[in-house]
């Protein structure tokens, strides 16, 4: 009977494979010094990334504060990382926004609803692969491709930053390299304020991060051009009507864009209406009434009305972004008149401001004529809840779900591991995969978006002194006192410090040494890495067909070079080894035997390869009695390879040539066993390694000496 000791050591284990946490007991009072540190540190660079990623997913700023509370907490309670600090990231951040930029306008409530969907499905596609313990499904990502994937990730990432760092509009549009072009068109209209803080924070940034790498950079310059941001009024908002523009062309293009919202919503309330009747008709009558398919065909017909409109105000609104306009301010009796910059007419004064339309609803425009902060942020909690569900969106972002899921996992698992090669622990990835699920499926019931592992903040956890788990929870409270208490502090944080917090983060993203590194490995790697990143910046802003591309390309090479492995005809080399007689010139063979090795396993894709080369060596020697295939680098067999070493060992018998196999594995011969292949070749052509297989040979032959043992190992 086992003792209660080992009993409870037992349920102990169950307990905490089922909750990973319960590790971090007892706590001491040493580590939970450390945690704190750490988590104070980490909190710090934190709060700005997670907002500046935000920002780039398409969200408001605050979002970021929400994704970067409860799904940092979570994965650091279920994973299996001490250290590995989770929350919004570049790349996943920059999928979510190129998965959702088709489907609604940035920063809009549709917008936030699928992103929040985004997360509780990539949450439950991570738990499902966990679960099942599928981890290895991320190994279809080749590193070659995400090598190749992440460099141009990070150079678009830097790119999309461009027109916050300028104070100019950028468009959104199914092509990115065309949205970039129309900013450097732009470049001549740059507010000077908005790049100055945006270069200010790169500043202190850099200077930090080389002369005081201890110091929180990150934080530092936040909260410097936040205060300056303040202290010059570097936001200037005001508001005006479509009947204040005087471009006649202008005007009709806002009152366009005005009449087209005012039918989507119209559109909107249609399809509610619609889908409430079908819902009611569907309860009462069932699904096969005339009735029922009419008003699916009408819902279609709306929804299909619906998208050609938002695409139609989508394209105007980039227009009318571009606009800069002079304001004259209305006297007694006058409303105020924007003119297109440097269309003031003689005799009238502008306020000395240059503005841009930001928003254009109900007739009413928000004017911007300053540097763009991030304004108001909703203080408190999330609100918790369970994400807007319809089966047509799910379907609609399984795809984008899908890659997000496996780029998110690859990013944590390769930051684990690294940080595990340093602290000597051992990390699970299937637990790790449970933690990232459960991390998202919350942070989907807390208005975020989807998340991953930090490398930077993992590292600043790391180096802080972090030992538990416990840090990442620390952390999460930091960010829950500052959505409690701070968030006033935040209004003036200029949108170009953030842009340029991002693009600091994603430069050591950069890495075409990585790419040059595969080619010299392989270059078949070396074109998958190089595919990978011209696709991606080619369907840049759909980067998750770009990463399809590579990964399918690897698959392809992959299976193209075992299609064609390594065959050998062997002569007998001076220190006894057998060798390549291709590759060593005028080696010994015997005229009575040929000696073949095939380096690959025999499975569908290569067997005809394989039978080529078997009947092509035969041919080269038609007076050969044997024909010796060494097997040691033959790993594997199936149905299809042994269907052709039947046909082989029966074609070679009729010629008078005597298959024989030396350093099969034991899973080839269970495979030769299970098929009858190997009483047809017998046990009396099978040998261990090949000098027995020689030395039965030359028995049977009845020649011990002389020139018919050109293949004996020398004694």
């Amino acid at each position: 009977m086992p003792s209660e000791t080992a009993q409870q050591s037992t349920r102990t284990m169950s307990l905490t494979r089922i909750l990973p946490f319960l590790r971090w007991l007892p706590l001491r009072t040493a580590n939970i010094k450390a945690d704190l540190i750490a988590g104070i540190t980490v909190a710090l660079v934190l709060i700005p990334q997670s907002m500046a990623y935000a920002q780039l997913a398409g969200l408001p700023a605050y979002y970021g504060l929400y994704a970067a509370f409860l799904p940092g907490i979570v994965a650091a309670m279920w994973g299996s990382s001490a250290q590995l600090a989770t929350g919004p990231v570049a790349v996943a951040s920059l999928l979510t926004a190129s998965a959702l930029a088709p489907l609604a306008a940035a920063g809009s409530e549709q917008f936030v609803a699928l992103a929040i969907l985004l997360a509780l499905l990539v949450g439950l596609i991570q738990l499902a692969l966990g679960i099942f313990k599928l981890g290895v499904v991320v190994n279809f990502l080749s590193h070659p491709v995400i090598v190749g994937f992440t460099n141009a990730a990070a150079i678009i990432i830097g790119l999309s930053q461009l027109n916050k760092l300028f104070g100019v509009s950028m468009g959104r549009s199914e092509h990115f390299i065309n949205d970039i072009w129309g900013v450097l068109q732009q470049v001549g209209d740059t507010h000077i304020p908005t790049l100055v803080m945006g270069v200010a924070a790169f500043a202190i940034m850099w200077g930090l991060k080389k002369y005081a790498p201890k110091m929180p950079g990150v934080l530092i310059a936040v909260a410097v051009t936040t205060v300056a941001s303040w202290a010059i009024g570097f936001e200037h908002n005001s508001k005006g009507r479509i009947d204040d523009i005087v471009d006649a062309e202008v005007k009709t293009l806002a009152n366009e864009f005005s009449s087209t919202e005012a039918r989507m919503a119209e559109i909107g309330n249609n399809i509610s209406a619609k889908s409430a009747e079908l819902k009611r008709i569907q309860k009462d009558h069932g699904e096969g009434t005339q009735h029922t398919a009419a008003l699916k065909y009408e819902i279609e017909l709306l929804k299909l009305e619906q998208h050609d409109a938002e695409n139609e105000n989508r394209k105007s609104s980039r227009t009318l972004r571009k606009f800069i306009f002079e304001q004259v301010p209305g006297t007694a009796g006058q409303p105020a008149k924007l003119h297109l910059a440097g269309q003031v007419p003689q005799g009238e004064k502008s306020d000395g401001y240059r503005w841009r339309i930001k928003k254009v609803s109900k007739g009413e425009l928000k004017l911007v004529g300053g540097g763009e902060v991030v304004g108001s942020i909703p203080s408190g909690l999330p609100k918790l809840g369970l994400p807007a569900l319809s089966w047509d969106t799910v379907m609609t972002l399984l795809s984008s779900a899908l890659v997000i899921s496996l780029v998110g996992f690859m990013e944590a698992i390769s930051i684990a591991k690294a940080i595990a090669a340093k602290t000597k622990e051992r990390i699970d990835p299937n637990q790790e995969l449970l933690g990232q699920g459960i991390s998202n499926i919350v942070g989907s019931f807390s208005q975020a978006f989807p998340v991953s592992g930090s490398f930077s903040r993992s590292a600043v956890n790391l180096n802080a002194g972090a030992k538990t788990g416990m840090s990442s929870v620390f952390a999460g409270i930091i960010v829950l006192v500052t959505l409690l208490f701070l968030t006033p502090l935040l209004y003036h944080l200029p949108q170009a410090v953030l842009a340029a917090v991002i693009m600091m983060a994603v430069i050591g993203l950069v890495n075409f040494k990585a790419i040059k590194h595969a080619w010299h490995a392989h270059k078949h790697d070396g074109v998958a890495a190089v595919v990978t990143f011209i696709a991606t910046l080619a369907f840049a802003p759909h980067l998750d067909n770009g990463i399809m591309a590579g990964a399918g390309l690897a698959i392809i090479l992959y299976l193209y070079r075992t299609m064609s492995p390594r065959v050998a005809i062997l002569g007998r080399y001076k220190d006894g080894t057998l060798r390549d007689i291709s590759v060593h010139k005028d080696l010994p063979t015997d005229e009575n035997i040929i000696v073949l090795r095939f380096d690959g396993s025999l499975y569908f894709a290569n067997v005809p390869f394989f039978e080529d080369a078997i009947l092509e060596a035969a041919a080269n020697k038609p007076n050969a009695k044997y024909l010796v295939v060494v097997g040691d680098g033959i790993n594997q067999l199936d149905a299809s390879g042994e269907e052709v070493i039947h046909h082989l060992v029966e074609r070679l018998n009729s010629i008078g040539m005597t298959m024989v196999f030396s350093g099969l594995k034991k899973q080839v011969l269970d495979v030769m066993r299970h098929t009858g292949l190997f009483d047809l070749i017998t046990a009396n052509n099978i040998f261990a390694n090949e000098e027995q297989a020689f030395e039965a040979i030359y028995n049977c032959l009845g020649t011990h000496e002389g020139a018919f043992c050109q293949l004996r190992r020398p004694a």
